[in-house]
């Protein structure tokens, strides 16, 4: 080969290169559009409720809700946590309920007694659910380790963040969603 050749291999591998880890990204996230947003699927096919009772989106109308994909051995979930559990304390008195949904990566993750040993070493007290078969993760369309989705008061889906970082927008949106009214309920006609 001639250096002209040469040169040209070593520019299209860096272009390769550029170009696969642009596609292993994750998506951005952020603000979902109002017109775009979606109605938050159940919880599916969860083996197991820690720190809580069972939970449905349904009944948790009026509240926010953040979901937060996770699993206890990935760095990235136990990096992104302390953020998790901050948002818990300081906004579960003003209609924030956190549900962690614990979808595991590799085969000992699924053991109830490993999640439940995890929880109580890092501390967690918000809602976990155990998804070994991936069903709300399916639901949800979710693709990444660690992610968050917030619902908000009426149950749509209207933000979303995947991986670390943006935490000060996640708090933020937090906040806006917490501000925002309860829907009305439909008032009584008259001579009912």
């Amino acid at each position: 080969m001639n250096m002209k050749s040469n040169v040209l291999l070593v520019v299209a591998a860096a272009a390769a290169s550029v170009g696969l880890l642009t596609f292993a990204a994750p998506p951005p996230g952020g603000d979902i559009a109002t017109g775009a947003a979606q109605k938050a699927p159940a919880f599916a096919n969860i083996d197991q409720w820690f720190n809580s009772r069972p939970l449905q989106l349904e009944a948790l109308r009026g509240k926010v809700v953040l979901v937060d994909f996770w699993t206890y051995t990935c760095i990235n979930c136990l990096n992104h946590l302390p953020y998790v559990k901050a948002w818990n304390e300081k906004y579960k008195d003003q209609g924030l309920v956190v549900v962690g949904v614990h979808t595991p990566e590799i085969a000992y993750e699924k053991s109830a007694r490993n999640v439940q040993d995890a929880i109580d070493r890092l501390q967690i007290k918000h809602a976990v659910a155990q998804d070994n078969q991936y069903a709300t993760w399916r639901a949800f369309d979710n693709q990444y380790w660690p992610a968050v989705y917030l619902i908000d008061k009426q149950g749509k889906i209207v933000y979303s963040h995947f991986g670390e970082g943006s935490y000060g927008a996640t708090e933020k949106k937090i906040q806006a969603l917490l501000a925002e009214q309860p829907p009305a309920s439909p008032s009584p006609s008259p001579g009912t």
